[in-house]
């Protein structure tokens, strides 16, 4: 199905920007750019004539645009890794503890689709993906690997490689995260038969006892 188009950017100035955080005001401009127009309608330039302040400053903050968005993915990542990491632990680890994961990874991308578009659409070239970035990338991924591992060292899962697992399972959550904030499926997926079943067909896929000699 098409994707809906953004509207451009209008020449209306956000409420000028006067004190305080200016690094997490341009962020958060950003983000509402994002959301409205799209990752393609973001600049620099249009970011800082919303909030009223002058191009050196922000030149102090962000080099260019490929930096500002690195900015987001790295934001969106340690969010997403706490998110998925709080839903892991408070609700008793193990298979509920995994599927609280699953469905917090979901919620994280319809609160956060500015960060999710970032993190995972490709607008970030290899340039901008600095050390930070990939570190920040890779130890939200490892939420997912550590949990499967701990469930295989306790005889639950499957002993398949942990990683491929990890893609396996990230593949399908990120594709229902992709489709509800894309308008393809309901916000409400994660609270329908479909997002039980969904979780259900995963498990029984990886479960331990699925395994034939």
């Amino acid at each position: 199905m098409a994707r809906s188009t953004h509207p451009r950017p209008g020449k209306k100035p956000a409420k000028p920007y006067h004190h305080g955080d200016l690094r997490r005001a341009l962020l958060d401009e950003a983000l509402r750019t994002i959301q409205t127009y799209g990752v393609e309608h973001l600049t620099l330039r249009t970011v800082g004539e919303r909030l009223g302040v002058s191009r050196s400053a922000l030149y102090r903050h962000f080099a260019d645009k490929q930096s500002l968005l690195a900015t987001v993915g790295k934001e969106g990542f340690r969010k997403l890794r706490q998110t998925t990491t709080d839903a892991w632990e408070q609700n008793g680890r193990g298979r509920a503890g995994f599927q609280a994961m699953g469905k917090a990874y979901v919620q994280f991308a319809v609160a956060h689709p500015s960060h999710y578009r970032v993190m995972f659409g490709g607008f970030i070239e290899s340039a901008a993906k600095d050390d930070h970035f990939l570190a920040e990338a890779k130890a939200a991924f490892k939420v997912l690997v550590d949990a499967l591992v701990e469930q295989q060292n306790a005889g639950d899962i499957r002993r398949d490689d942990p990683v491929v697992m990890a893609r396996f399972v990230w593949a399908l959550f990120h594709g229902t995260a992709m489709l509800v904030i894309d308008g393809q499926l309901p916000e409400e997926v994660q609270r329908d038969p479909l997002g039980h079943y969904t979780f259900e067909r995963l498990y029984a896929s990886i479960r331990q006892e699925t395994l034939r000699t």
